[in-house]
């Protein structure tokens, strides 16, 4: 496809969307046409191979630049948007993505999810712990198979704690603080928030149950219940009852930082939840099945879900509600279009087309324009210039290998007609072609820990697990940093005595370190010496059959190579950068 194309003209609505495109046209050489508005504003980007930088150069995101306050969203909303924003960051976010991707990585392989724990940041790992715990808690309750009664149990269980335990709990720690300190606490901005009462019940309750239980029937593969009078016979059939509420010895966090609290005893805690999932078969848990926001599909309970959690909230807070339709707009980050600066854009990049046409860009990038305008702000913010020339990146490596190259350069590596290269021969060709030591090879552009080859796996084959008949471990050193958790449980058995009834836990620990270790060892081995492109279908297909399992497989189809990344550094430590890698290979090589 992109072969055959003269030019690209992008007329897209998202930062990703447009990576994409200009990632094409770069492997590709082909000249892309860039444009876009965002209400008043316009904008316009000549980008020619070779002669100009390209889009993928700047640092451009769609985060969004206004952000308000965690301590606002969480505890003190005021605005509207308040509510919509805490809706979709904690809400939607971390029930049905974040929990249900950690609580996958668990599940499939529960060693890969400790050792990515370790590198979270305190709140995230007691966040992580307690969502995988509430999903494996959730199927026992539910006799190890959750049916759509269990998804509206725990919707009503989240409903009561996110607008109804949590406002208690807040409420009485802000009358504890003004018994303490004698000043006024809901002053200002800041809202006496209202409980919900399952016993008053107002209409966004039972929306609410409609809407979350069946995201989670999506999350838990479930079918969805969407008749109306079905799901209240089913809400009665399951009898829910309000818990009650006391007040605690714990208060609610009520600071003004925008850092959201773990608790003191949040250590304690995450030690007893890891103890607790280390016991844990994974192989008997039911799969989950992440939620990814979409905001245009209207049968997928997403923007139901965030409109009656919005309201709910605001509800709580006494703040006006939002429509659904508000909710979309700003949730999905949609700003309206306008046909003035719509038609303005089109026509300045209808100007630069006509320039290709005339073949302008064989003389030098100063022929063409990029533009910014903005039409509210007048004539003055009218501006043109010509297209940067291309960055240059330093490789870090001396003459008479390259110096510097830009995005638009790539290194081609093609294999003979009968054999395809190993990943154990293209590692041995770039060190002796670079000079330097590959630390991994990846998909290019990708900035996951995924890697075709990682030299600190091929280190493995050199550490050892073991335990002597006297039943003391032998751990290499190495093992500790890539399985901490192995620490204490060696450390216990050279305390324990033979006799201890202790023993069985810790020695379970280090025997799953070893196999994790041995099969480690088993996979390196066997994609090192293997061909590089089952390397790269082996790590990057999806494993979930459907929609991208698909297009992976119709790429590797029609495609006799693969775009690679390469970390690699000299004998002085100093890293190198390589340009993208192009790996040609025979599909009826053997």
């Amino acid at each position: 496809f992109w072969e055959s194309q003269d030019l690209c003209w992008n007329a897209l609505d998202n930062v990703q969307a447009r990576q994409y495109t200009d990632s094409r046209c770069l492997f590709y050489s082909k000249p892309l046409l860039e444009s876009g508005t965002l209400g008043t504003k316009c904008n316009s980007e000549v980008i020619l191979p070779f002669r100009t930088s390209t889009y993928n150069d700047g640092k451009e995101s769609d985060e969004n630049e206004n952000q308000i306050a965690m301590c606002t969203l969480r505890s003190f909303p005021y605005l509207p948007k308040h509510c919509i924003e805490f809706a979709k960051q904690a809400y939607f976010s971390d029930y049905f993505e974040f929990g249900p991707d950690e609580y996958e990585t668990f599940r499939k392989d529960n060693m890969t999810y400790f050792e990515q724990l370790d590198s979270m940041e305190a709140g995230e790992q007691i966040k992580s712990l307690r969502m995988i715990t509430f999903f494996i808690d959730l199927q026992k309750e539910a006799g190890g198979k959750i049916d759509f009664d269990a998804c509206v149990r725990v919707a009503f269980n989240r409903m009561m704690e996110d607008f109804r335990t949590s406002i208690l709990k807040l409420c009485h720690s802000a009358d504890e603080m003004e018994k303490s300190s004698g000043k006024k606490f809901w002053t200002g901005t800041k809202r006496r928030p209202r409980p919900v009462d399952w016993t008053e019940p107002i209409p966004e309750l039972m929306e609410y149950l409609y809407c979350t239980a069946n995201m989670y029937a999506s999350v838990w593969g479930v079918d969805n219940v969407r008749d109306r009078s079905e799901f209240e016979k089913i809400i009665e059939r399951v009898g829910l009852k309000q818990p009650d509420w006391s007040p605690s010895s714990e208060n609610v966090d009520l600071s003004e930082g925008d850092e959201e609290d773990a608790g003191g005893d949040s250590g304690e805690e995450a030690e007893k939840l890891k103890a607790d999932l280390y016991k844990v078969d994974s192989s008997t848990l039911q799969p989950a099945i992440p939620q990814e926001f979409e905001k245009d599909d209207d049968l997928n309970y997403h923007i139901d879900f965030l409109t009656v959690s919005t309201n709910l909230r605001s509800w709580n807070y006494d703040i006006k509600n939002s429509a659904r339709h508000t909710v979309k707009v700003t949730a999905g980050r949609i700003i309206p279009a306008l046909a003035t600066t719509t038609a303005m854009v089109c026509g300045l990049v209808d100007i630069e087309y006509c320039k290709l046409v005339l073949g302008l860009q064989s003389q030098g990038r100063e022929k063409f324009l990029n533009c910014n305008i903005n039409l509210a702000a007048g004539s003055g913010n009218f501006t043109t210039f010509s297209p940067d020339p291309p960055v240059p990146i330093t490789t870090g490596l001396k003459a008479p290998h390259t110096e510097a190259f830009t995005s638009w350069d790539k290194i081609e590596i093609s294999c003979d007609a009968d054999k395809e290269m190993s990943v154990k021969q293209l590692v041995e060709h770039l060190e002796k072609s670079f000079g330097v030591s590959v630390d991994r090879i990846f998909q290019f552009g990708s900035h996951d820990d995924k890697a075709i080859y990682n030299a600190i796996d091929k280190k493995k084959l050199e550490w050892d697990v073991s335990i002597d008949e006297a039943g003391k471990p032998h751990v290499s050193d190495g093992v500790f940093t890539q399985w901490p958790q192995i620490r204490m449980a060696a450390t216990m058995l050279g305390r324990l005595p033979p006799t201890s009834g202790q023993r069985k836990m810790f020695v379970t620990q280090v025997e799953n370190v070893k196999k994790a270790l041995d099969a480690t060892k088993l996979s390196f081995q066997t994609t090192f010496e293997g061909p590089v492109s089952n390397a790269y279908s082996a790590i990057y297909r999806p494993e979930d059959a459907g929609e991208k399992q698909d297009y992976f497989d119709s790429l590797a189809e029609a495609r006799d190579y693969v775009n690679l990344g390469v970390h690699c550094h000299t004998d002085d430590e100093e890293d190198i950068h390589l340009p993208l890698v192009k790996f040609s290979f025979s599909k009826d090589a053997m």
